[in-house]
């Protein structure tokens, strides 16, 4: 019995550490989920300070991070996220652009230029050959390497 007293009556400590820690992930973080869960340590701590038992304390907790983080985290994402530029930048840039086959492109290798001027190692997936000038169309990068398609569009033209 007296482990339990001495629990609930140091509860308050217990409640202000896990509030800082969670405060400090927070920092670390900034994804909004641990400071859901420290306003959840505030509310358990108020209940502390009202005199409620400690399962009451744990369970007040909880609801209150539960809803702030389905209710209240995703509208705080949104609007941080809302003045971001949506325009793929660096490798995912180049997924989907245009280029022309400089050296014959094989599942083994080959040579590329892209509409942006760069000049690209190549290969393509399928068991078949595209000689120079083929236009092609980019499907995915991997390292150092564009993996390419015969452009049908252009090629229809």
């Amino acid at each position: 019995m007296d482990l339990i007293t001495g629990i609930e009556q140091f509860a308050w400590i217990g409640w202000i550490v896990l509030i800082a820690l969670f405060l400090v992930i927070e920092m670390l973080t900034l994804g909004f989920t641990f400071l859901m869960l420290a306003v959840g340590g505030l509310a358990g701590l108020v209940a502390d300070l009202f005199g409620a038992p400690i399962w009451l304390q744990v369970v007040i907790a909880a609801i209150v991070a539960a809803l702030l983080i389905f209710l209240l985290r995703p509208p705080l994402l949104a609007r941080l996220r809302r003045g971001e530029d949506p325009t793929p930048t660096n490798v995912a840039a180049l997924i989907g652009s245009s280029g022309l086959v400089l050296m014959t492109v094989t599942p083994l290798g080959g040579q590329v230029k892209l509409a942006n001027g760069e000049t690209w190692t190549a290969r393509i997936e399928e068991p078949l050959s595209l000689d120079p000038g083929v236009p092609v169309r980019v499907v995915r990068i991997d390292g150092a390497t564009a993996f390419v398609r015969p452009d049908i569009s252009v090629s229809e033209l």
